[in-house]
């Protein structure tokens, strides 16, 4: 949803809020306090903030060539250390690293241990929630303080300011313990909130507003503060009200599973578009739950805690340019743009592609059942036989198969988009297409048994230039048919059939191998074929009428498809 560009724009300390200029990875920018510049070395809070931002750090940063790599969050920290003139090998040297206490996405926060002079400095992160009450004192510029439970509010307070901005929160903290060993998360003196701008990606309102037309739900779940996500969910569109929920989802202090949950807090989270500070697990069980009421659930992460969440989902989708090994290898697909925009055009290519084969599929079987039954009719008739065996095999390997495999590249109607999803299971031919396929193979067949009368018992022509005639009449006639695949909703001359040149090739292929079979004295014998004395100009017109009828078909039940949505 974000462009994952973090940019640290606010450090709030005790003496103030310091507002940093520069945008994205530009090691250039100014710190300001009630509008003036001011020095990180004159304000204590600001340097010391500044110093636990570069030290308590994992990603790598290079200033000449403004470029990083590792958790856009903790690059962040970097480029703001820069502008305050840290340079992180120069830093580490001083203060060389001898424990690291990884970050815990339960308890969302993390500590690097070093060496300074002849004591230890703990370098601390981590979410206000998780810190706040970690801390005893704070550094003011006087220096520190002791900190109560109504500052603690405070500062809660103003961490929940900076989240209603859009700004994703962090404490910074030290401590100086003992030794390495004696260190814990307790009694940590508060140096500041920092707060990271993510702008939204420009493109993604587009996308959310697609999804949306398309039935696709949308849930934004996320580690982030609930006001921080509810900005940001505002921002592209996700939720037209607050919907934001902490990570316990109101129902629950603590929540291992939903298996907790009642059936009302159920049906409540169900309908939750945002869902903050959710853990690993959590995301986990959220999806259960949507699986469990008969969603298809489609998941992107990019973290080594995504994967379970990942393998889980009916779909999973992990980010190709900022996404771990490990996300990627537990996704079921890779999105190598990292652009929510892709996934919906995935899945515009995805209804395309089954629209396709449905029209695939139903234009070779009405085919293939007009054959049947214009040859069944005839055989109980016991009349002449509209086709001979070689014509049947000459109708299915050449006139029918170019048509077909046209119709397989169709680029899909626009209004695919604007339909709810399949039903989950959905065959490829359901009784709609079946009575399609009757419909369209009776009318074929009807209109060829009414040129072997006309041809027998009109016109008087041999059988062998009745069987001609009907020939010609229901290879057209299935040429034509291919017109009749259009979507329902689209138009009659403008459509995703008409649009597409493979099938208008495929049509002047199979004109032209029909009018070789019955022109080219060695093929027409193979076929049994005799240019008929008269009859075909009535053939060739004889052919629409499956056509039209099809297409009148069409219109009817569009029209009865839009009374009934408009009643």
């Amino acid at each position: 949803l974000t462009e994952n560009r973090m940019t640290v724009v606010t450090l709030e300390l005790a003496c103030g809020a310091v507002r940093v200029e520069g945008t994205g990875l530009a090691p250039e920018g100014a710190f300001r306090l009630d509008g003036r510049v001011v020095d990180p070395e004159a304000l204590p809070p600001l340097a010391a903030a500044l110093d636990v931002g570069v030290l308590c750090n994992n990603a790598s940063y290079d200033a000449a060539a403004a470029a990083g790599t590792g958790d856009p969050m903790e690059l962040a920290l970097l480029v703001a250390g820069t502008k305050g003139g840290r340079d992180r090998d120069a830093l580490r040297a001083a203060r060389p690293e001898l424990a690291e206490h990884a970050f815990d996405p339960e308890t969302r926060r993390m500590a690097t241990l070093h060496r300074d002079g002849d004591g230890i400095l703990a370098a601390v992160k981590g979410a206000p929630e998780s810190l706040l009450p970690c801390c005893s004192t704070v550094l003011d510029a006087q220096g520190p303080r002791p900190l109560d439970a109504e500052a603690r509010a405070d500062w809660l307070r103003r961490a929940d300011a900076l989240a209603a901005r859009g700004e994703r929160v962090l404490v910074v903290a030290r401590q100086r313990p003992p030794s390495v060993d004696a260190f814990a998360f307790r009694e940590l003196e508060l140096l500041g909130l920092v707060g990271f701008l993510d702008p939204p990606r420009p493109t993604v309102p587009a996308a959310v507003a697609a999804c949306d037309a398309a039935g696709v739900r949308l849930v934004m779940v996320t580690g982030d503060h609930g006001a921080t996500a509810w900005s940001i969910a505002g921002a592209v569109g996700l939720v037209p009200d607050r919907d934001a929920v902490e990570g316990d989802w109101e129902d629950a202090r603590v929540l291992g599973s939903v298996a907790g949950l009642d059936g009302d807090a159920r049906a409540r989270l169900l309908e939750r578009r945002v869902v903050a500070r959710a853990t690993p697990e959590q995301k986990l069980d959220l999806i259960r739950l949507h699986q469990a009421a008969g969603h298809v659930v489609a998941m992107t992460g990019d973290g080594v805690n995504d994967a379970p969440a990942l393998r889980q989902a009916d779909i999973g989708i992990a980010m190709g340019k900022r996404g771990t090994q490990v996300a990627r290898e537990a996704a079921a697909m890779v999105l190598r743009d990292d652009e929510l925009g892709s996934i919906v055009v995935a899945i515009a290519e995805g209804r395309a592609i089954f629209a396709n084969i449905r029209k695939f599929v139903v234009y070779l079987m009405s085919c293939n059942v007009s054959e049947i039954l214009a040859v069944g009719v005839a055989a109980v008739a016991m009349g002449p036989l509209p086709l001979l065996p070689l014509q049947i095999l000459f109708l299915n390997l050449v006139t029918d198969v170019f048509p077909a495999l046209a119709l397989g590249v169709c680029r899909g109607h626009p209004g695919l988009m604007d339909r709810p999803p399949r039903p989950r299971g959905e065959a490829v031919l359901t009784a709609a297409q079946w009575r399609a396929i009757a419909g369209y193979g009776a009318s074929i067949a009807v209109t060829v048994l009414a040129m072997l009368v006309i041809a027998s018992q009109l016109l008087g022509v041999s059988d062998a230039e009745a069987t001609t005639l009907t020939f010609t009449t229901l290879a057209l006639a299935q040429l034509w048919h291919v017109f009749t695949m259009r979507d329902e909703a689209s138009g009659l001359l403008r459509n995703e059939v008409t649009g597409n040149g493979w099938v208008w090739a495929a049509i002047g292929l199979c004109l032209a191998l029909v009018a070789l079979a019955l022109g080219w004295t060695p093929l027409a014998t193979i076929l049994g074929l005799e240019p008929p004395s008269e009859g075909l100009g009535l053939a060739v017109l004889l052919s629409f009428v499956p056509a039209v009828l099809g297409q009148a078909g069409i219109a009817f039940r569009s029209r009865r498809k839009l009374r009934r949505a408009s009643a």
